[in-house]
């Protein structure tokens, strides 16, 4: 703050984050220390360059009063980061109860008698906040980045326990594969000998029939024959 025995000013540096093609704003705080009213007006050296709110007005006692200094948008990058531009605040004791309507520009000139105070202020260009860097994918923030192909060639660790994954998977799904068609093949056995069990049987059933066609046979015998045929014809068809 400066050590002005009317006002206080905070900062004495204008900090202006430059970007390029953006409006730029910074605060100023303009604190009374007296229990006098006392009027300001802010100036600058390059008035189409800022935009000054309230570029005049009255603190009152003990008060303080902020001011907004907006800097245009720029189309070009200053050489080097480096301002010129300077802006100066003037400030003077005026009448009790005055109001910012009151202030006319007569009351900042030495010319008229009146104890004014100057304070001048520099401008400084800093570079703008960088923004936080992105959380790699695949990782938790506060975490070490996902090990991924070094630039040497290796490979990472989690990346060969993936390639190991997918050589095993086959080989499973293989294995479970051929035991299904163990099963079925054994399967596919035991109804081919049941068939020729069967077979057999019928034979030895078509071979009484037909030694008890000479002296007669039962309506019971044929019809367990029928069913004996019926029966080999759906397994001959499975």
């Amino acid at each position: 703050m400066s050590a002005g025995e009317l006002l206080g000013i905070e900062p004495l540096e204008l900090k202006f984050p430059f970007e390029l093609k953006k409006q730029i704003s910074c605060s100023l705080q303009l604190s009374n220390k007296t229990d006098e009213y006392v009027a300001f007006k802010v100036k600058t050296t390059s008035p189409k360059k800022y935009c000054v709110r309230p570029n005049t007005g009255v603190v009152l006692p003990r008060s303080t009063c902020d001011v907004i200094v907006t800097m245009q948008a720029q189309r070009e990058m200053p050489p080097d980061m480096q301002c010129k531009d300077k802006f100066l605040v003037q400030s003077v004791v005026t009448g009790h109860g005055a109001s910012p309507k009151d202030i006319t520009p007569e009351m900042f000139t030495k010319e008229s008698g009146n104890a004014v105070e100057e304070v001048k202020l520099r401008v400084v260009y800093v570079s703008p906040p960088q923004p936080p860097s992105p959380v790699p994918e695949g990782s938790e923030e506060g975490s070490s980045p996902r090990p991924s192909i070094s630039d040497n060639g290796n490979v990472a660790a989690s990346e060969l326990v993936n390639a190991a994954r997918a050589f095993v998977e086959p080989q499973e799904k293989s294995s479970e594969t051929k035991a299904l068609i163990l099963r079925l093949s054994e399967e596919k056995n035991s109804a081919i000998q049941l068939n020729n069990k069967l077979q057999q049987e019928l034979d030895l059933l078509r071979r009484e029939v037909g030694k008890k066609q000479r002296g007669g046979f039962s309506f019971m015998f044929v019809i367990i024959v029928v069913l004996i045929g019926i029966v080999l014809g759906y397994l001959m068809k499975t």
